[in-house]
């Protein structure tokens, strides 16, 4: 009888680690969506191109070298991983599979690389970013990782990540602000005295259905996150865990909303919409601990701070398509300092250093990757075809041939 419980315990967080993982997956698609709705018309085909490739790329490297790098015969505590290829073996005490572990992981690494590729839209060569791509989510990615979720000296000092505000959505926005610097704003986006010149997206439905699918994606982000359902303290606090995902997106959405209405009378929909996924990236740094009502501030905050953030890097000539720098590191370091507020195990020391320590480190590795590839292949196409736009020249496909753009 005891072993027949504790297979179907195992059974069923397996399942709850693929049913996470394949809702974490469909974040894919929202990214997809969001960024070729915020991106001009012209250069749709070649960021869809980006999104598959990247999560191709994400799952073919973490698989090879990427999960064992993060996960298998790492001292505990350490600074530096041990090397290896492949995931390992099955430990026999493991409350899940190792392949569903794995699976699980594997598109948290996505989801990361997915952050880089809206930042730097409408100007960088495809290849240049798909290189990119292997070495973050091979290399980069996986050894950050193993500081916390690995066992690492981040873990060890008591630094609290429930689901990646840093490990994740930090560390995506710190390798796309290097490769922001690098590659330059785009054409048209500033003035020689300082102007600032909007660009507008080419489809705000796709770029709407694309937040909505990130959210019901989230469920599986923070839920999974919890590792366990298969008793009741476990599937209490994943439906704690979900509740407060929701009530802090809904807030930072609403947040987003007056505050546009405020500074300049109108509801401005892609504030709105980064304002909750603002939201979500906040309580990702612990959506457990809080209250609901704490989870609705949280949120609020992430909400307030993406505008102002936007139009701060705007200010700064950090041109930045999608607003992802903003909501995923400005908004996932707020998230990560204000864990202390209601989780006594966290302290704001440590969540300081495990902040700077995830930021600096992706960022000077991405920087050093970016200009590497800069000095080799290079990583922005010529002004004329930036100007005929990116899917003529990377792709050769419009993404919508019956309409008449302006090139």
């Amino acid at each position: 009888m005891e072993n027949t419980i504790i297979e179907l315990k195992f059974s069923l967080d397996t399942f709850y680690f693929l049913i996470s993982g394949i809702l974490v997956m469909w974040m894919a698609a929202g990214f997809a969506m969001l960024e070729a709705g915020l991106v001009r018309s012209k250069n749709t085909t070649e960021i869809l191109t980006k999104n598959i490739a990247l999560y191709s790329i994400a799952c073919t490297m973490f698989l090879l070298v990427g999960y064992n790098i993060m996960y298998v015969d790492n001292a505990e505590g350490g600074l530096i991983p041990s090397f290896g290829a492949l995931i390992g073996t099955q430990a026999a005490d493991a409350d899940h599979s190792l392949e569903s572990d794995f699976f699980f992981q594997v598109v948290f690494v996505a989801t990361a690389m997915s952050i880089v590729s809206g930042a730097v839209a409408e100007r960088m060569k495809l290849f240049a970013f798909l290189a990119f791509a292997v070495v973050l989510t091979g290399l980069i990615y996986p050894i950050e990782g193993y500081w916390t979720w690995g066992g690492g000296f981040l873990s060890e000092m008591g630094f609290v990540d429930f689901a990646g505000s840093a490990i994740v959505h930090g560390a995506g926005a710190a390798a796309a602000l290097a490769g922001v610097i690098i590659l330059g704003a785009r054409k048209g986006k500033y003035g020689k005295n300082g102007e600032i010149f909007p660009i507008p997206g080419s489809n705000l439905p796709l770029a709407t259905l694309g937040t909505f699918i990130l959210w019901m994606g989230w469920f599986g982000f923070n839920g999974g996150s919890q590792l366990l359902l298969s008793d009741k303290e476990n599937a209490t606090a994943v439906g704690q865990i979900l509740l407060n995902t929701n009530a802090a997106a809904a807030m930072g959405a609403i947040a987003a909303l007056t505050v546009c209405k405020v500074l300049w009378g109108k509801a401005d929909l892609t504030m709105v919409l980064n304002g909750a996924l603002a939201g979500l990236v906040v309580i990702t740094a612990d959506p457990l601990s809080p209250s609901p009502l704490m989870a609705c501030l949280l949120g609020l905050l992430g909400g307030v701070l993406v505008v102002f953030s936007i139009v701060g890097l705007d200010k700064v000539k950090i041109d930045d398509p999608v607003g992802a720098i903003s909501v995923h590191g400005v908004c996932g370091a707020l998230g990560i300092m204000l864990v202390p507020l209601t989780n006594g195990d966290a302290s704001f020391v440590n969540q300081l250093i495990g902040l700077v320590t995830i930021l600096a480190f992706v960022f000077v590795a991405s920087l050093i990757v970016w200009v590497i590839l800069n000095k080799t292949m290079g990583i922005r196409v010529t002004e004329e075809e930036e100007l005929n736009g990116m899917d003529q020249h990377d792709c050769g496909i419009d993404a919508y041939p019956e309409f008449v753009s302006v090139r």
